[in-house]
Formats: C-alpha cells, structure tokens, sequence
C-alpha cells in the first residue's frame, strides 16, 4: 500500500500536482493568518508600543522601519523537524567524506555524486577532480572539472591515474538518458571498468548503488541486488568495508557481509549499498 501511494504521488507531481504541498496549505493557512494579523497591528501600534519606542530611541528610527513589501507564505516549515539527518544522500555523503579525510589520499577524483553533497564536503578541506556528464556551470575552489561521458573509454592519461575514486549514487543512471547521456542497456558495466581503470593497484573505490531486489525503474535508475555487486567486485576489489542506509533511511555502518543479509539485501526494497573498496595489486592472486 505504501508503495502504491508513493507511485501515485509522484505521478501526480509529473503533471505538476504536490499533494504535499495542498496538504500544508490547509494545515498551515489560517495559522499564517493569524500570525499576519498580529504582525500587521503590532507594526501599526510601534509608535505607541513601550518596546518598540526602546527600539527606536537606540537606533535610527529607519532602522526599525520595515514595510510588508509582499506576502511569501512557508506553510509547512512550522511542522517541520529542524533538519534531516538521514536518508541516501546525507549519510553516504558524509560518511565517505570523512573516510577521504581519514585516509588522505593524493589524488582523488569523483564521478558523478552530488556537488552539493559529497563534492562540497571534500571541496572543503582538499583538492580534488570531478567528472560528470553535464556540464558544471560554477567554478568551486578547489575543484576541477571534466565534463564527459563516463561510458566512453577512458583517455589513456587517466588510467591508473588516482589512489582514491568516489562514485556515489550515481552508476546506476548510466545509460539511462535521465540526464541527457547516450541509451545504453549495459552503460553501469562499461561505467563500473572505468572505475576500476582509474585506479592505480591499492588504490580506493568510494561506491554507492541502490540496493535491493534488482531491477529497473526506467529512467529514473536500476537497483542491484548486493550479490551483483559481489560478482563485479570478485578478482578486481577487497572490500574494506560496508555500509547500507535502510528503507527508513537509517545508516548502518561496519556491517558483516552475512549470507542472509546478502540473500536478502538486508531487507531493504530501495536502500543504499555504502563499500569501500580496495584495487587488488594483482587481480589473478
């Protein structure tokens, strides 16, 4: 059921329909009203108002005075928590940040994860390369940027160029034309050889993908069944370690690769899978 309901509101928002925010509406109406009431006569009373008057005696009275140029009406934000911490992108972002710090590699370059996210965590305190497939439109201290399709072979100048590479949410819309890239049905595979042909032996994978019974949900994005991702990291990568955000959004983090939890893709339907992964110096031992 909940499932249902999630699929027909965002259908409803692909026609430009957001039952959240006609939900707030109603909730967060008169409530406005009543605050604009009480604004609007204390703006009226402020030459009479004993704390308005201490107001205007210490500073200049322009100081004080502000006109209601227009109404902007933010009906949900009074029912809402203060701040979210949780969710895919919160937790993968931060936790592979401070992993990056920990370990402080010399040259890192990210592929495709959010600017706002996990670039502007790293960005903050290192340099760092960033490749993505649409263009960037800002320039970020720090960061240089290459635009191009990540399903392409690599130029023979970025192989093995880096000991440390993140990817983050982001393999699983190769191919997809979500963002304008070429259709290709097997664009995560030619995407994932990339990754490891970054690398250079020892080097670190930073690596998120939706988890869960695998499938596709065209074209927003494929989830992978954790055994999947097994089989691509078999005589390519050591995993350092594992994490996952649940359907709920809650990270767990350090967790043993169980059999019943790679049978079950920890019971997640829509998680994210969180590994960091180590380049094999030698893939045949």
């Amino acid at each position: 059921m909940k499932r249902l309901l999630k699929r027909i509101y965002s259908t409803l928002a692909l026609l430009g329909i957001d039952p959240k925010k006609g939900y707030h509406f109603l909730r967060g109406f008169l409530p406005f009203w009543r605050d604009l009431q009480l604004f609007k006569q204390q703006q009226t009373n402020r030459q009479t108002d004993s704390k308005a008057l201490t107001h205007i005696e210490n500073n200049n009275e322009a100081d004080t005075r502000f006109p209601i140029s227009r109404l902007y009406p933010c009906l949900g934000d009074r029912f809402a928590a203060s701040g979210t911490g949780r969710g895919h992108y919160f937790h993968q972002d931060l936790l592979v940040a401070r992993r990056v710090f920990l370990n402080q590699p010399e040259r890192h370059i990210d592929i495709g994860s959010r600017i706002d996210g996990l670039v502007a965590h790293l960005a903050s305190f290192r340099s760092l390369d960033v490749l993505d497939t649409r263009p960037l439109e800002s320039s970020i201290p720090g960061v240089t940027f290459i635009q191009a399709d990540f399903t392409a072979p690599l130029p023979a100048h970025l192989i093995g160029r880096y000991d440390s590479v993140s990817c983050l949410h982001a393999l699983e819309h190769f191919g997809l034309g979500r963002y304008g890239d070429p259709i290709q049905f097997y664009g995560h595979l030619d995407g994932f050889e990339n990754l490891y042909q970054l690398l250079e032996p020892g080097g670190l994978l930073y690596f998120s993908v939706p988890i869960g019974p695998q499938r596709i949900e065209f074209n927003a994005h494929r989830v992978f069944h954790i055994q999947t991702l097994l089989n691509w990291f078999h005589n390519k990568f050591s995993i350092d370690r594992f994490a996952y955000v649940d359907d709920r959004g809650d990270l767990h983090d350090e967790v043993d690769l169980s059999r019943d939890g790679i049978s079950n893709n920890f019971g997640c339907h829509f998680g994210c899978g969180i590994f960091e992964l180590r380049k094999q110096v030698d893939p045949e031992n």
